[in-house]
């Protein structure tokens, strides 16, 4: 697709750019008290069909941006752990739809949210301006095994971002370069449980204090209609060095 739009266009021409390509609605999404409209995709799996017609026998590139997973929502009611946000910088990375530095955004941080993929950005940038958050929260596209965005942050947020072993030194390097240079100044990651890291784990010890928290959540199976349990991982990591 050739067509493209400039982030910076109003609220209702990147709303209708997005759907253009996808059929879409905005859905709230509550966490502590606070209540954002975050804008999705209203049929993923009917999206996921049409993407492999579309491709034949060709390889899809699933769209995992565009799905808030369980994972994101335990970060975003984590948030109160890390303090007042006021007068403080985050970076999410991986933001997809952008759901957790948006609600970091609302508790008073000055957000940049970063992702590989434009559509991600494009919502993201949607539910910055649904929201009344364009003071707060920026967009910018960054791949963390590559790129470096010149500034540090106070903390580093990151959902589902381990899935990959290949990049994880990259990730690493990325973390170490934005990482701000004070003692207070945290990176947290989180993860399902099932998830193996342990690669990330032994590399990024080296570099940080790492301390690790198991929570668990219940989600309901569509299939069988009944709750289940199930366990994600926190990791809180200060770097080992001050710059």
């Amino acid at each position: 697709m050739s067509r493209t739009i400039s982030l910076d266009a109003p609220l209702d021409e990147l709303l209708d750019f997005a759907k253009s390509r996808y059929t879409v609605r905005f859905e709230p999404v509550a966490v502590a008290g606070e209540t954002l409209d975050i804008l999705q995709i209203a049929d993923l799996e009917a999206l996921i069909d049409r993407l492999a017609r579309e491709a034949g026998n060709g390889q899809i590139t699933l769209p995992y941006w565009a799905k808030i997973w369980p994972a994101a929502m335990l970060l975003s009611h984590f948030l109160p752990h890390l303090g007042p946000g006021e007068g403080r910088t985050l970076l999410e990375l991986g933001a997809g739809v952008g759901v957790c530095g948006l609600f970091a955004a609302r508790r008073g941080f000055d957000v940049l949210l970063t992702d590989i993929n434009p559509d991600a950005l494009l919502f993201s940038r949607i539910n910055i301006l649904q929201n009344g958050l364009s003071d707060r929260a920026r967009v910018a596209r960054a791949d963390f095994a590559a790129d470096r965005l010149g500034r540090r942050f106070d903390v580093i947020l990151g959902a589902e971002v381990l899935y990959m072993e290949d990049l994880y030194r990259g990730l690493c390097k990325f973390l170490l370069a934005h990482i701000a240079p004070d003692p207070a100044a945290e990176v947290v990651l989180i993860k399902d449980f099932t998830r193996r890291a342990g690669r990330f784990m032994t590399l990024a010890e080296k570099e940080f204090h790492i301390a690790e928290r198991v929570v668990g959540y219940k989600e309901t199976d569509p299939g069988e209609g009944r709750p289940e349990r199930k366990l994600c991982q926190v990791f809180r990591l200060r770097p080992r060095k001050q710059a």
